[in-house]
C-alpha cells in the first residue's frame, strides 16, 4: 500500500480511536459562527464587494436592474454563499493547524511512532506564515475563480483550491515538531506529487455533505500519518547508508 492510501486509511481509523469528537466539532462551529457574525455585521460591504466583482465580468448591471427583486435577491445570496463557503473551509483548516494539530501529533506520535525522535525544526511563527500564505492564495483562487461558474467550469476550481490549501497548510506542521528543517525540505520536495495526491483526496471530503464535518481533522491526520511515515523512512535510510560507509 502506498504511503498516500496508508495515510488516508490510518486517519480514518484515528477518526474513532483516539476519542477526538469535540476536536472535531469546535473548529467548524467557532468558523461559521465567526464569519455569520462578520456577515451580519458587514453584509452591506460584502453584497457591494460580490456586485463590484460581477460588474467586472459585465452582469452587475444586470443584476441591479433584474426583476422581480426576489430573482436578484438570490442570485446574489448564491454568490454570498460562494463567497461564505471557502471562507469557513480556510478558518476552519487554520483553526485545526494552529491550535488542534499540536494535540493531534502528540496522540499520533505517541501511539504509533513512540520511537521518532523530535528534533524541532518548525516554529510557530513558520507555522503562522504558512498559513497566512496558504489562505491568500486558497481565497484568490476561489475568487479569480468566480467568473469560471457562468461557463461551467469553476466546478473543477474547488477540488484543486481545496488540494492546494490541504497541502500546503498541513505538509509543514505535521513534521514541524520531529523532523529537522533539512528533513522537512527533503520531504517536501521529493514527495511533491504524492502531497497534492493526497491534498486532492482529502480534500474531496470537503464536499460531501455530513461526513464534511470530519473533513478538518480527517486531513490533518491524514499528512501527519503522510509526513512521520515518511520521516521514518528517511531517518532509517540515512541510519542504513551509515552503516554501509562504516
Amino acid at each position: 500500500m502506498s504511503i498516500v492510501f496508508k495515510a488516508i486509511v490510518s486517519a480514518f481509523r484515528d477518526l474513532f480511536r483516539l476519542g477526538i469528537a469535540w476536536t472535531i466539532v469546535w473548529p467548524l462551529i467557532a468558523s461559521v459562527l465567526f464569519w455569520l457574525i462578520v456577515g451580519f455585521i458587514f453584509q452591506n460591504n460584502f453584497s457591494e464587494i460580490i456586485y463590484q466583482i460581477l460588474g467586472e465580468i459585465g452582469i452587475g448591471e444586470w443584476l441591479r436592474n433584474l426583476e422581480p427583486d426576489w430573482i436578484a435577491s438570490l442570485v446574489l445570496g448564491l454568490f454570498n454563499l460562494l463567497m461564505f463557503i471557502p471562507l469557513v473551509i480556510v478558518t476552519t483548516l487554520v483553526i485545526t493547524a494552529i491550535f488542534v494539530l499540536p494535540a493531534l501529533i502528540n496522540l499520533v506520535a505517541r501511539r504509533f511512532y513512540p520511537d521518532l525522535k523530535r528534533e524541532n525544526g518548525g516554529s510557530i511563527s513558520g507555522s503562522i506564515v504558512n498559513a497566512i500564505m496558504a489562505s491568500v492564495i486558497f481565497i484568490f483562487i476561489w475568487i479569480v475563480s468566480l467568473p469560471l461558474w457562468a461557463f461551467g467550469v469553476g466546478v473543477i476550481i474547488p477540488f484543486v483550491a481545496a488540494a492546494f490549501m490541504n497541502q500546503q497548510l498541513f505538509r509543514y506542521d505535521a513534521l514541524a515538531e520531529h523532523a529537522t528543517k533539512y528533513e522537512i525540505n527533503r520531504i517536501c520536495s521529493e514527495n511533491r506529487y504524492s502531497l497534492w495526491g493526497l491534498g486532492l483526496l482529502t480534500g474531496l471530503v470537503q464536499f460531501i455533505p455530513f461526513i464534511n464535518l470530519l473533513a478538518p481533522i480527517f486531513t490533518a491526520l491524514a499528512f501527519i500519518h503522510f509526513g512521520l511515515e515518511h520521516l521514518k523512512y528517511l531517518r532509517m535510510k540515512e541510519v542504513a547508508k551509515e552503516n554501509i560507509n562504516q
